[in-house]
């Protein structure tokens, strides 16, 4: 959502697949900038079908006081609209009802819903190409036991099929979540009377779900040499007492030096992360087998600078 008009431009130059447009404002802008770039833009409309995901409050995208897509009772109406505009062509419906959704059941219920709307835009004469179930797919990041994607279609497909439409998903985390890991090093060891610090270099800006959504990953050593158990919070060095990887932990008691695999940090790591504190972003690292190759080199402070000016005012 909050489609820009460079954005809009740039993906009509492209010839993109379809937009998903989330409100009036936007299809009315929509069909002005196509218009004025001679072109005719395929969208299809993000419905809000109000269904709960049973996930995190920040991840929850389709119920009805999310900020996005388009209210279920205004949905017919806005294709109306849709379908009134010169520089429109309707292809699709679209939902997306959250993230790191570990059972069937929502997006079935988004799916009913989505195939009924379906029924009356065809019955209204409206002609649709696809119908986007969106994604969300969860992923076990400790003890969740979410659905194979196999068994998330099987569920899917004797509602959608019948529409005769072109089906899409958008697998996303289910995908990636699980092949990543976030390398960090100990800077310290600090034990006191109250709680123990295992502080890393690795901090919230690499890694912010833990701080955003308190999120668990697993904590592993790269390398086990037994010894002395520790319980102890695994923290960043930036300026906030959010800035933490993981709580409360038992773990082989680590060296200053030693390495730590932080699991699962395959999706909304990088992607998330930030130059808070004036912190340089990682490098990132592609591993097949026995060969690597760094895919994006890491930051240096020159990077942080690099678009700044001084005026001499």
């Amino acid at each position: 959502m909050g489609k820009t008009i460079d954005e809009i431009s740039y993906a009509l130059e492209e010839g993109i697949l379809c937009f998903n447009v989330e409100s009036f404002q936007e299809l009315e802008l929509l069909n002005q900038v196509a218009g004025e770039a001679g072109k005719v833009a395929p969208v299809a409309l993000r419905v809000n079908p109000d269904v709960d995901p049973r996930t995190h409050p920040h991840i929850a995208t389709g119920l009805r006081e999310n900020k996005f897509g388009v209210a279920w009772e205004d949905a017919l109406r806005a294709y109306e609209v849709a379908s009134s505009l010169p520089n429109v062509r309707v292809v699709g419906v679209d939902a997306h009802i959250g993230s790191q959704i570990t059972s069937v059941e929502p997006f079935v219920e988004s799916a009913k819903k989505l195939s009924e709307l379906v029924g009356r835009l065809m019955d209204n004469g409206v002609t649709l190409e696809h119908i986007d179930i969106g994604g969300g797919l969860g992923i076990r990041y400790r003890d969740e036991d979410p659905p194979e994607p196999g068994e998330w279609v099987s569920a899917l497909l004797p509602v959608l099929e019948p529409l005769g439409l072109k089906i899409i998903f958008e697998p996303g985390r289910s995908l990636v979540g699980n092949a990543g890991i976030l390398l960090t090093k100990v800077l310290y060891v600090k034990e006191t009377p109250y709680r123990n610090f295992v502080i890393v270099d690795a901090s919230m800006t690499e890694l912010i779900r833990p701080t955003l959504y308190g999120a668990y990953h697993e904590v592993l050593p790269v390398e086990r040499r037994g010894g002395e158990i520790l319980r102890a919070d695994i923290v960043g060095p930036v300026c906030e007492s959010g800035d933490f990887l993981a709580k409360a932990r038992t773990l082989e008691k680590p060296k200053p030096g030693d390495l730590l695999a932080v699991m699962s940090a395959g999706a909304y790591g990088f992607t998330m992360s930030s130059n808070y504190n004036a912190r340089p972003r990682p490098a990132e690292v592609l591993v097949r087998g026995d060969r690597f190759q760094v895919v994006r080199e890491r930051e240096t402070y020159g990077d942080l600078i690099r678009g700044e000016r001084f005026l001499g005012i």
